[in-house]
């Protein structure tokens, strides 16, 4: 894969995990600061990631978004938010990051 197009898909997972917490912040959307922080991180996410698919075929960039988004959101909530983490969820996290693993080893098609 496109080494630009994997920057940018990795800004785009960054924004997108800075746009969660700030969610998780603003309380409702009743603190300006944290919602307005929503809206840039989310907007900056999603334009990171469409600049991303010129070069990453659509299901492997949106796989690779989703999961590693839902993994480093699971473990930012544990070690930011105080929030419980069972066997299960850890479980889960570990094979989402196996699949994410998966797809760039071998789940990527050439444009």
């Amino acid at each position: 894969m496109d080494p630009r197009g994997m920057m940018l898909l990795f800004g785009a997972i960054v924004c997108e995990l800075i746009g969660t917490n700030a969610l998780k912040a603003a309380d409702g959307f009743t603190r300006l600061m944290p919602t307005l922080l929503v809206i840039a991180g989310y907007g900056a996410s999603f334009y990171l990631m469409s600049l991303s698919l010129r070069t990453i075929p659509l299901g492997v960039a949106y796989a690779i978004w989703s999961g590693l988004g839902t993994a480093a959101i699971a473990v930012i909530g544990v070690l930011v938010w105080r929030e419980q983490l069972n066997i299960t969820g850890v479980i889960g996290i570990v094979l989402i990051i196996a699949g994410v693993v998966l797809l760039n080893m071998f789940g990527g098609s050439e444009q």
